[in-house]
């Protein structure tokens, strides 16, 4: 019988999971980053996660994960082991669940079953990974690295960023988190200039079991349709390599066919589709 823990010690759940997630760390990209994150480079602010393993006959068969306020992450539940983490989580409130859309469907069949909750789905991805980089040509302008002095900048644009294409609200309060934090984790925070003036922007995460995520890629209104996303990604992508990261992947939304393209030219190859779901709360019966 498959035996079902949590765990409240971050560390301690890493050192349980570690070579299960490791073993495929592009298709484990979310929980790989999220939980180096956290032990890298802990917030004052960071709530306590939400961290599940099962094991069956003494082998790990199944971990989830949530790091609040992000919802549950699913990529380490097999199909056949969602309806145990459902059981075990189906007294929690969550707030949704993400992951390859295989394993993050079979969860939340199994978790609307147990709760009488509701789910839609808020967000189709595909998951890319990096072949061979093929730098773009003829695209006016050029690269540097952003610095602290950008921060203010980066900021702006991650809330037009997460309002434009993320299902959350735009947080301010989440926005300078994220600049500030992975500046200060060595972040490959990327800036394409035209005339010396910043016109898109990227950022990879530093390299963690040698992968490396690219994400946010923003480029304003005013500026789109000129190839920068496209230079400022690959200047993004040569910055992981050189960085050590052997793998550098990204999400892109599948109703932005733009992006898809614009990743494929560069060299990304699709891994898989993923998807994230939000929940609702059970019907209250007024009659």
């Amino acid at each position: 019988m498959a035996d079902v823990s949590r765990h409240d010690d971050l560390a301690d759940f890493w050192a349980r999971t570690r070579d299960f997630f490791n073993a495929d760390p592009v298709f484990h990209t979310v929980p790989v980053a999220a939980v180096l994150r956290r032990l890298d480079d802990p917030h004052a602010g960071d709530g306590p996660p939400l961290l599940v393993t099962v094991t069956d006959h003494g082998e790990l068969v199944a971990a989830a994960l949530r790091t609040p306020p992000w919802p549950l992450v699913v990529s380490g539940v097999p199909v056949e082991w969602a309806g145990v983490v459902a059981e075990e989580l189906a007294g929690d409130d969550l707030p949704g669940a993400q992951g390859p859309r295989a394993e993050v469907e079979a969860f939340v069949r199994e978790w609307t079953a147990r709760t009488g909750g509701g789910a839609r789905e808020v967000m189709a991805m595909r998951l890319f990974r990096l072949d061979e980089l093929v730098a773009p040509t003829g695209i006016a302008g050029t690269s540097r690295r952003a610095t602290e002095d950008d921060a203010e900048l980066m900021v702006r644009w991650y809330l037009e960023f997460v309002d434009e294409s993320m299902p959350a609200e735009p947080d301010e309060e989440v926005a300078w988190e994220f600049v500030r934090g992975t500046l200060a984790i060595g972040a490959g925070h990327v800036l394409w200039l035209r005339d010396g003036e910043p016109v898109s922007w990227a950022c990879a995460g530093p390299p963690s079991s040698g992968m490396s995520r690219i994400g946010p890629v923003f480029t304003p209104g005013e500026h789109r349709r000129n190839g920068y996303a496209e230079a400022v990604t690959a200047a993004t992508a040569q910055w992981a390599h050189q960085a050590g990261a052997e793998h550098v992947v990204l999400f892109a939304d599948l109703a932005n066919p733009t992006s898809n393209s614009i990743y494929q030219r560069i060299g990304f190859r699709p891994v898989g589709d993923a998807a994230e779901f939000a929940f609702t709360p059970p019907a209250v019966d007024g009659g």
